[in-house]
């Protein structure tokens, strides 16, 4: 079972984006803005564990820092990654540790993500 389509990202402080399905696999879907700047993959693997991933990857133009006068295009990924054994975990108790990760996270205006993006550990 896919997840609706289209899906919409609102970065924090930003406008929402729309990400049309471009792509539907068997344990996979990815999901890709009119632009082609936002790229939105969906995707489960199994195994003895089993891994469910969301990973969004947005380009854009810069300067080159090497060669100022030149643009090049960049591109930054962030991944939320669930890993746990076929047995032993609920998708209930998954759920509210993801849940605890992501309000840990995002508290206090994203004070937490903004350490960890700052190199803090």
């Amino acid at each position: 079972m896919a997840f609706a389509d289209p899906q919409s990202i609102t970065p924090t402080g930003g406008s929402a984006i729309s990400l049309p399905r471009t792509s539907a696999g068997q344990n996979s879907s990815i999901y890709t803005s009119a632009d082609g700047l936002n790229v939105f993959t969906i995707s489960s693997a199994y195994g003895k564990r089993n891994r469910r991933t969301f990973r969004l990857t947005q380009s854009k133009v810069t300067a080159d820092p090497f060669i100022p006068a030149t643009n090049v295009k960049v591109n930054g990924t962030v991944y939320l990654v669930t890993d746990f054994p076929v047995a032993g975990f609920t998708v209930a108790e998954m759920v509210a540790l993801m849940g605890g990760l992501c309000t840990y996270s995002s508290a206090s205006t994203n004070a937490k993500l903004t350490q960890l993006m700052g190199g803090e550990n």
